[in-house]
């Protein structure tokens, strides 16, 4: 990952779990939780989406909105979404544009094989889309309280 606190966080446009086309600069003047996770619907993803669903008056509260990004296509996000009543966004990256952006599409080791994939980070973004925060060691339970420390 290149990104880091100060920097300018890449706009960019994709398409929201309902085919919408949703873009970093509509959150400007606000604060934005953006967190990229593997998979829906797998352990760890639903467990960290699931602690932000929580929590999510508390961190609306702090001033955040939350966007989540995966590879995962749009049917994939909406089903995701009804299963775990998710209050927030989530960006449907197939092409891994984003990902790309952000510096989060890369290669990974599980059990002695490499591939490519999502490396699960969060981005905490200011109201003029400056990055205050990189959190590259991800604890999907308790997610909520690295943000809100």
């Amino acid at each position: 990952m290149t990104l880091k606190t100060g920097d300018q966080a890449p706009d960019f446009e994709s398409k929201d779990q309902d085919g919408n086309p949703i873009k970093l600069s509509d959150y400007k003047g606000k604060k934005v939780v953006l967190y990229f996770y593997p998979k829906d619907n797998t352990p760890g993803c639903t467990a960290e989406s699931c602690n932000l669903r929580d929590n999510y008056e508390a961190l609306q509260a702090q001033g955040y909105e939350v966007l989540g990004v995966s590879s995962d296509g749009e049917k994939s996000h909406q089903k995701f979404i009804a299963k775990h009543e998710l209050p927030f966004k989530l960006i449907a990256d197939e092409d891994k544009s984003v990902h790309n952006a952000f510096g989060t599409w890369d290669m990974k080791k599980f059990m002695g094989r490499e591939y490519m994939g999502t490396l699960r980070s969060t981005f905490l973004i200011d109201e003029d889309g400056k990055i205050e925060e990189v959190i590259e060691k991800v604890k999907t339970k308790d997610h909520t309280a690295q943000i809100l420390k």
